[in-house]
């Protein structure tokens, strides 16, 4: 038997190896556009690769994801983050879990990971092909041919897997769409907001570790961590947002208005009574010097400046009318966001092959027997924090049976 692999991403190496184990006589053969292998694993996570999410709650992991929660939730019985940590250590890469749930390499290297996955491809027979951008993809009876753009080479195989990644436009998925396959139109995923208009980016570098965020005139909510950068707001917080958002701030042009409680209380009654408690408790003290939540002392001034109180005031002249003001910009201030960032080089994209074309059970097409799908070239996404190569290690373990 002879299985062609299209793409040399995490999805393509990890089906790859998954296909020879499970067909040990099959010749396998990985075929990457690029001159480059494993690129993406290379640069993800600062270069330290962030493997998977210490979750171990199926249930919990599968809420991850924006795109693909339903039918992820069904197959991660087979193969979830506990299992990627020690597939892993079985091959000699000792893994790390932060606090935050993010695994990396004990390495804190990415080079680790790429150099486990060409060591497999080697230890196994696997070949490799680089410089083969396919153009066409043509079903004949058993077998599927593969036309590469650019020369007038044609290989067959008995089985072929699509582990090409995100395509930035739904035309780089055209050859997939002539075949059958309903297609997603893709959009960013995963980008932080810009903010060219607002003040607040003369904070940048603030980081307040627990934030609610909401989309004004949606149902669009987050928490988490929110990072103050010189273009607008990142961070876990505005990063979900824009995941679950993809599509909305598509529609929108990346123009809305983003809602930051930061404090992370919901309830206004709650932050009313702390700071009614304060003016009692500390009543001398001047707003400046006496931060509520302990926020960071850049941000509390300038929150206060925002609402025209001044640093020198005393809590204890805080009238009714101050006290609601300052209350409703720490549970309810807003900023327009005008833009969207790429969130560092990782590209992530909402949209692809539908999963309505695909048997999610064993990764095959419903329109082409005997091509089967690997990671992110399906409308599968998820949110930061190791979750996106989780779908790609368990949709190319899965595809690599072959079933």
């Amino acid at each position: 038997m002879k299985i062609g692999i299209i793409g040399g991403g995490a999805a393509g190496f990890f089906s790859a190896i998954q296909a020879k184990e499970n067909y040990p006589d099959a010749e396998v053969v990985i075929l990457e556009k690029s001159q480059k292998l494993l690129s993406k694993v290379k640069i993800s996570g600062g270069g330290r690769c962030n493997v998977t999410n210490g979750c171990t709650s199926i249930a919990e992991l599968s809420k991850a994801y924006p795109r693909g929660e339903k039918k992820l939730k069904k197959v991660f019985g087979e193969f979830y983050t506990q299992d990627t940590i020690k597939w892993f250590e079985d091959r000699n890469v000792p893994l790390v879990t932060q606090e935050d749930n993010c695994v990396f390499p004990v390495s804190q290297d990415s080079q680790t990971i790429i150099d486990c996955f060409v060591n497999e491809t080697e230890r196994l027979g696997i070949q490799i092909e680089i410089g083969r951008m396919v153009q066409q993809l043509i079903p004949e009876e058993n077998k599927i041919k593969i036309l590469f753009r650019g020369n007038e080479l044609v290989h067959e195989f008995d089985k072929v897997i699509v582990a090409t990644g995100g395509s930035p436009k739904k035309e780089g998925l055209a050859w997939l769409e002539k075949l059958g396959h309903k297609i997603e139109t893709p959009v960013p995923s995963l980008f932080t907001f810009n903010m060219p208009h607002e003040s607040v980016t003369e904070l940048m570098g603030i980081v307040v570790e627990k934030t609610l965020t909401s989309i004004q005139g949606t149902k669009l909510k987050s928490d988490g961590p929110l990072l103050i950068t010189h273009w607008g707001m990142s961070g876990p917080s505005v990063l979900k947002l824009s995941a679950f958002g993809a599509r909305i701030l598509a529609e929108a042009g990346y123009k809305a208005k983003l809602q930051v409680n930061w404090v992370n209380v919901q309830s206004y009654e709650t932050v009313m009574e702390e700071l009614k408690n304060i003016t009692k408790t500390a009543p001398q003290k001047q707003m400046q010097n006496y931060r509520a939540y302990l926020l960071p002392e850049r941000l509390w001034h300038f929150l206060l400046q925002k609402i025209d109180i001044p640093l020198t005031k005393k809590w204890n002249d805080m009238g009714k009318k101050d006290l609601n003001k300052l209350c409703n910009i720490l549970t309810n201030d807003v900023y327009s966001v005008e833009g969207k960032t790429t969130f560092k080089e990782e590209f992530v994209t909402c949209g692809g092959v539908s999963l309505e074309s695909i048997n999610f059970a064993t990764m095959e097409s419903k329109a082409v027997p005997n091509l089967y799908f690997a990671g992110e070239v399906m409308d599968v996404d998820g949110i930061t924090g190791g979750y996106n190569f989780q779908a790609a290690w368990t949709t190319g373990f899965i595809a690599g049976k072959l079933k």
